[in-house]
């Protein structure tokens, strides 16, 4: 298999930028096209009417994710021509369909590593990635 298209989720996070700088790794490697996509997991659901108006929450994802690109930035060297995506939706279900958009080849995705209770009550994006795509997936833990 190769590996042409590899999609790297950032959120600013330290497992996210081990996972950035792992991603970049490979892609130089591959000669792969990266992009990075930042997504805005609205707090409420949102409808039209109800919760943040929609100007407001583009407003906070794109600030958010410019703050998550200055962290990167300043920790990993980003690839020339990389792209960058940002999206307002539940994490998992945007990489997937970002994804398969891109063609992805691969997905790049750090893990915070919780286990037992944390992981329940939080949920694991990475966990759900791994179990629904439909290319391989590297998740990146550092203790």
């Amino acid at each position: 298999m190769s590996f042409k298209q590899i999609l790297i989720a950032i959120d600013g996070s330290a497992p996210s930028i081990d996972a950035a700088r792992t991603g970049f790794d490979l892609a130089a490697d591959l000669s792969a096209k990266v992009t990075t996509i930042y997504i805005v997991d609205p707090p409420v659901p949102y409808s039209g009417g109800i919760g943040i108006a929609p100007d407001e929450l583009l407003r906070v994802a794109g600030r958010d994710s410019e703050q998550a690109m200055t962290a990167l930035r300043g920790a990993v060297q980003v690839p020339e021509g990389a792209d960058h995506l940002v999206r307002v939706g539940h994490p998992a279900e945007t990489i997937l369909q970002v994804a398969r958009d891109l063609r992805a080849d691969m997905i790049v995705i750090g893990s915070h590593g919780r286990s037992g209770l944390g992981r329940v009550l939080l949920g694991s994006v990475a966990e759900s990635v791994v179990r629904q795509a439909s290319c391989p997936v590297l998740v990146v833990r550092k203790e």
